[in-house]
């Protein structure tokens, strides 16, 4: 029997074995909230028309943002041993705009949760 062979048979056993055990060994204790059929906290009853702050999606729209700038910054180290003045100017349009932005959201108040 080869080592390929022996590696396919032990990760078969033991993923066999891990299915089993996490099939019967948790306690299921059903209660009203989780049999909903939403887990939001939302009344599933209610209306279905009920009206979100806008400013929830403003924060979500600048949490994707950031997120995203440093989805484009995070290569810099690396291009920077290319080409250094390129990489320096680009980083810091990116980073200047983005301060910019959110500086002009914080003097409009559009990050004040509440009024």
């Amino acid at each position: 029997m080869n080592l390929i062979t022996l590696t396919i048979i032990i990760t078969t056993a033991l993923s066999t074995i891990l299915i089993i055990v996490g099939f019967w060994l948790p306690l299921t204790n059903p209660d009203t909230e989780k049999l909903s059929p939403y887990e939001c906290g939302f009344d599933p009853l209610g209306s279905a028309r009920l009206p979100f702050s806008i400013r929830f999606f403003l924060i979500a729209i600048l949490f994707l943002l950031f997120d995203l700038e440093i989805a484009l910054l995070l290569p810099t180290p690396w291009a920077s041993q290319v080409s250094p003045t390129s990489t320096l100017l680009w980083s810091t349009i990116i980073l200047l705009l983005l301060t910019l932005g959110l500086m002009y959201e914080w003097t409009q108040g559009g990050l004040e949760w509440a009024e």
